[in-house]
């Protein structure tokens, strides 16, 4: 018995120390220096939120930007994160990314087609194309759009976001932030 006062005082405070306090904290640095992300980097048109740089959504019409293809749930459910686990031998994953090709011939993409156009990211929510990816559909979204090519590659050259302090990673282009630039070069 003279052990278990200890013990209860030790959990209560620990519970109090690290499942309430510590938490708090943190949330409130987080919301102090980084607000924006703190809030999962909403991004609005016309005072109404349209999404999160953070996670991917479908985009089907051909005006816009297509993201990579998303093996998460429905497509972009961020409740069934995660990759479709094929493996390079997997029949299915070689049929889905034969059928994406396809689309794409389909929607007039011309020469190589980036791997991020045909392959899922891991977590089936990324956000990002390459750089790549983004051209090869300049004349796709122009088209639809109206507008001229070089104005569209102009764009997706203004949100083509470089490697972390020049080397680490790709240069990458959030897909969400360049089809709003595309629907605000329209307004």
């Amino acid at each position: 018995m003279s052990h278990l006062r200890p013990a209860l005082v030790l959990m209560a405070l620990f519970k109090l120390l690290f499942g309430a306090a510590y938490p708090l904290a943190i949330t409130g640095v987080a919301q102090t220096v980084f607000p924006a992300q703190a809030n999962g980097s909403l991004l609005e048109r016309n005072g109404v939120v349209v999404g999160s740089a953070l996670i991917g959504q479908a985009f089907a019409q051909p005006r816009y930007f297509w993201p990579r293809p998303s093996a998460a749930g429905a497509g972009y459910d961020a409740s069934a994160s995660s990759g479709s686990n094929y493996g390079p031998t997997s029949r299915s994953l070689v049929e889905r990314v034969r059928g994406d090709v396809a689309r794409l011939r389909d929607a007039g993409v011309e020469g190589s087609i980036p791997g991020d156009l045909a392959t899922a990211s891991g977590s089936g929510l990324d956000p990002h194309i390459s750089p790549a990816a983004a051209r090869a559909q300049i004349a796709r979204v122009a088209a639809a759009r109206g507008l001229n090519e070089a104005q569209v590659e102009a764009l997706v050259a203004q949100h083509t976001k470089a490697p972390f302090l020049g080397v680490l990673g790709e240069p990458v282009v959030n897909v969400l932030r360049l089809n709003l630039a595309l629907d605000e070069a329209d307004d």
